[in-house]
């Protein structure tokens, strides 16, 4: 479950010496999902590499209370990168877990939560999850003062060219950066929406694409800035256009063999791949506080828009919130289609994880595929068919989240009461404000 470079501490002190870097950044992950950092200099980065530096736990969101608050980093070798935009005074970056002063891992970091679920498909005898995540994003342009507007940057459509897709350079440098720090990149293009963008890049075990989805979108927002632009990974950020979504490819493996493929089956699916996907179906509910994290994730989830609604799988059709993509052998994946960028990317994994193998672990049964536009059926015909809908708002998310024993187990005591008391306050927020609708509607008729 690990990166492919295998660099050692020496390696790293002899290419930041060779390469003259000044700086180290200690990358970590809180629980809402933010990179945060503790940057360094070069004379320092040995006591890093020994798991000697220290910060201050009680000031993360979601980690500890201030009379237990010191931590420990813990570079993870293998991440190690020097950021290609900065040209003096060199900066690297790298991804680190947190520990406890006692040696133990901390509970409430999500890379940790992501290994333990990772441990738990080790035991059944998987040796890696493989996952190629899709985050879309929208380019807005900035004001005289570099704040961002929701003035697009251009009025393209899918797969337009310039002078329709005004981000074709920034998107091209972004790309290319990408590159530099190790990507692979399968494609890059114009999504639906004005605005929108889409890179792919390619498939990787599951902690090193969570790694990646983190660095993505910390390149992406750097790029963008350099352009004039503004890159936003909100889920909707306007009304009446798609929003964004963070679709995610998973398979699990044996060694060299896709457990998910059987060239015996009429889908080319193996029964590990049917009770896989029957598990992420019968636990969807529960783990879209996790997947689909804000306020705003719910006003993307709605019929019109390519999002999926409704808890139903497909091997073509693309309204349910599982399809399967028409490659098999080593290709053969589950594409879960509900995720979106807002996402913490190690916990939404962790949760999709937990509950795949939740189905593997009892067999349980995939229902019939549907074929049919889920986005024209009644309600009646939906409930006839046993096709439910995600939640509506964050608030029945959370309430399903608790429901739900694998997915809390998953999570952690700590990590679940953290993010349930600070996504409460969102929705307290958010129902008790009011807003330019209620004023536009109401103000003026009563």
């Amino acid at each position: 479950m690990t990166y492919n470079n295998n660099y050692t501490k020496e390696d790293i002190l002899r290419i930041a010496k060779e390469q003259n870097v000044r700086f180290i950044r200690l990358q970590f992950t809180d629980l809402m999902g933010s990179i945060k950092n503790v940057e360094i200099p070069f004379s320092q980065l040995e006591k890093a590499l020994d798991n000697k530096m220290m910060f201050d736990g009680s000031s993360i969101e979601g980690y500890v209370r201030i009379e237990e608050s010191d931590m420990y980093l813990y570079p993870d070798l293998d991440t190690w990168v020097i950021f290609p935009w900065v040209t003096e005074s060199k900066v690297a970056r790298l991804i680190c877990d947190i520990y406890m002063p006692d040696g133990r891992p901390f509970p409430g970091d999500p890379r940790a939560i992501l290994k333990t679920a990772l441990k738990q498909a080790e035991e059944l005898g998987y040796t890696a999850m493989n996952v190629g995540p899709e985050p879309e994003f929208f380019l807005f342009k900035t004001d005289e003062k570099g704040n961002p507007t929701t003035e697009l940057n251009d009025q393209g459509g899918y797969f337009d060219l310039a002078p329709m897709d005004l981000g074709e350079n920034c998107r091209r440098d972004i790309v290319l950066t990408l590159e530099e720090m190790g990507f692979e990149i399968e494609a890059s293009h114009h999504e639906v929406a004005p605005g929108q963008h889409e890179i792919d890049f390619k498939y990787a075990d599951a902690i090193k694409a969570a790694d990646q989805i983190q660095t993505f979108k910390l390149v992406v927002k750097t790029v963008a800035r350099q352009h004039g632009l503004h890159a936003s990974f909100m889920p909707k950020p306007l009304f009446g256009m798609n929003g964004s979504g963070m679709h995610c490819h998973q398979s699990l493996f044996k060694g060299e063999t896709n457990a998910f493929y059987d060239e015996s089956d009429k889908l080319g699916l193996s029964n590990v791949a049917r009770h896989y996907m029957a598990g992420v179906l019968r636990h969807a509910r529960s783990f879209a506080a996790i997947t689909n994290p804000t306020v705003n994730s719910y006003k993307r989830l709605v019929p019109g828009y390519e999002a999926p609604c409704y808890v139903a799988w497909s091997a073509s059709n693309r309204s349910p919130m599982i399809r399967i993509p028409a490659s098999r052998g080593l290709s053969t994946r589950v594409e879960v289609r509900n995720p979106d960028p807002a996402a913490n990317p190690y916990l939404a994994l962790a949760v999709m994880l937990a509950a795949g193998l939740d189905g593997i672990k009892n067999k349980m049964q995939l229902p019939p595929p549907t074929d049919r536009n889920i986005y024209v059926m009644t309600e009646e015909e939906r409930e006839s068919q046993g096709i439910p809908s995600l939640p509506l708002n964050l608030k029945q998310a959370l309430d399903e989240l608790l429901r739900d024993d694998v997915i809390c187990d998953t999570l952690g005591e700590h990590a679940l009461a953290h993010f349930y008391e600070l996504k409460e306050i969102e929705w307290d927020m958010y129902r008790t404000q009011v807003h330019q609708w209620e004023r536009d509607q109401y103000l003026s008729l009563y």
